[in-house]
């Protein structure tokens, strides 16, 4: 009889369902049809070595990176901990989609009796089965499936978001310990350099052929390179243990580094890459697809505030023996209706709160895609700037080379004092320090582009 009273409702209920779909917010962005610094293609050069989506280190012809990338990505914490959240999320949306079909619960029971006036026994026993079944009338369970589904595609984007990162980041220790290793090859030589000059310029203290300042000049030159060694040293250290950690490994547990850095050609970045390619990139499909589980949970919120409507069937058996459960089967097949919408005040304002979520993951989508686009275009203009400084760097220490060995000839010579010929070291030595981090540099930036642009190079026309 109450379902018979509550079908008027649930029919003017019927007509509204069609306002359920919480109404979807457009993003506004504005994308841009170039890159403000992409390659041209009269400068670009040969296509070079493409960038592969999910190896692309793999690129700059190293088999120890390689091999270094790959023993990362399979005993890292973090990547580990990523892994455990992307499968929870997909066990996760495995659960919601169980609301699909009816709950089934079972129920037996026993008991014994014993008279105590004679040596009677009785034994009852039951099972009742009972199976629920929501109806889907308004969409509310459907929203929970697609929520969680959005969130699992969303938690496998981190996972693969995490992926790049600890290869890059792997790369970059990998490639700064090459780095750190060729500045203080480059500081050995200077301070072999040093303590030669300071030989020199000692005896010809003694033999009276130059003041105390040539002398002082020249410790002081010593000193300054042994403090700066210092600093390497340091930063060497602190670099290995980095590595150490990707790999899941306490401090002190050394990993293979390469002595300098690499000198064989970069892989080129490719003519012609569409603005639209970062739509692959992880964290701008992840921030979509948390979009839509925002969505689709404001849409089940919406839905959870109309009348909800359960059938339930129990089925039982009772009887005097257990050995006699199935003779007397009973059935009861019964509808409840719930009414959540008279709660109106608590209805608006949940509503509202779970649109406002929504409303924010529609800032944090236009946001991360704005981002991703400055991190490409900064990328790109310092891939360009790097390589003009590669040029420039490579003529000011073939010039500081040659003022060197002039100044040495001229203080041999007599013609001057010591302390031009010791600032003719030190413009060298920068000179060769300023190269080699350029080219530390255009490695981390490859890296960077890679990173930004969530995949390869893409060539024009491709």
């Amino acid at each position: 009889m109450r379902l018979l009273v509550a079908l008027p409702v649930i029919a003017v209920a019927l007509s509204a369902c069609s306002g359920l779909r919480t109404p979807e917010v457009d993003p506004a962005l504005d994308v841009p049809q170039h890159w403000q610094h992409a390659p041209r293609q009269d400068t670009a050069g040969q296509p070079g070595t493409a960038l592969a989506p999910h190896a692309w280190w793999e690129a700059f012809g190293d088999p120890q990176l390689s091999a270094l990338v790959a023993s990362a990505l399979a005993t890292n914490n973090d990547l580990a901990i990523a892994a455990l959240r992307f499968e929870r999320a997909r066990l996760r949306a495995g659960l919601a989609a169980t609301n699909r079909a009816p709950e089934l619960s079972a129920q037996a029971r026993g008991t014994r009796q014993w008279s105590l006036d004679g040596p009677g026994r009785r034994d009852e026993g039951g099972i009742n089965a009972t199976v629920n079944y929501e109806i889907d009338l308004w969409g509310r369970l459907a929203s929970l499936r697609g929520a969680a589904d959005w969130e699992a595609r969303a938690s496998a984007a981190d996972l693969e978001a995490a992926t790049i990162a600890l290869a890059a980041t792997t790369a970059t220790l990998y490639w700064r310990a090459g780095l750190l290793n060729e500045l203080i090859d480059i500081s050995g030589q200077s301070l072999t350099d040093a303590r030669r000059t300071l030989g020199l310029v000692a005896a010809r203290y003694r033999a009276g052929a130059v003041s105390g300042l040539d002398l002082a000049q020249a410790e002081q030159q010593l000193a300054a390179l042994l403090a700066e060694r210092t600093v390497l040293d340091q930063q060497r250290s602190e670099n290995r243990q980095a590595l150490a950690i990707l790999f899941n490994r306490p401090p002190g547990h050394g990993v293979a580094e390469p002595q300098a850095l690499p000198v064989e050609a970069l892989p080129r970045i490719a003519a012609g890459i569409p603005a639209a390619v970062v739509g692959r990139r992880p964290d701008v499909r992840q921030a979509e697809w948390r979009l839509r589980a925002a969505l689709a949970n404001a849409d089940a919120t919406r839905a959870s505030f109309y009348p909800k409507l359960t059938l339930t069937g129990i089925v039982g058996t009772g009887s005097a023996a257990l050995a006699s459960l199935l003779r007397d089967p009973t059935a009861l097949l019964g509808a409840g209706l719930s009414l959540p919408f008279l709660q109106w005040n608590t209805t608006q304002l949940t509503i509202q709160v779970s649109q406002n979520e929504y409303q924010e993951t529609v800032v944090q989508y236009r946001q991360s895609l704005y981002t991703a686009f400055a991190e490409v275009e900064n990328a790109l203009s310092d891939h360009a700037g790097l390589g003009v400084r590669a040029d420039r760097l490579g003529e000011s220490l073939e010039s500081a080379s040659r003022a060197e060995r002039l100044g040495a000839a001229r203080y041999r010579a007599g013609a001057t004092a010591l302390q031009p010929w010791l600032d003719a070291k030190e413009t060298l030595r920068q000179a060769a320090v300023a190269a080699a981090r350029n080219r530390f540099d255009r490695l981390v930036n490859i890296t960077t582009l890679y990173k930004a642009l969530g995949g390869p190079a893409v060539q024009s026309g491709a």
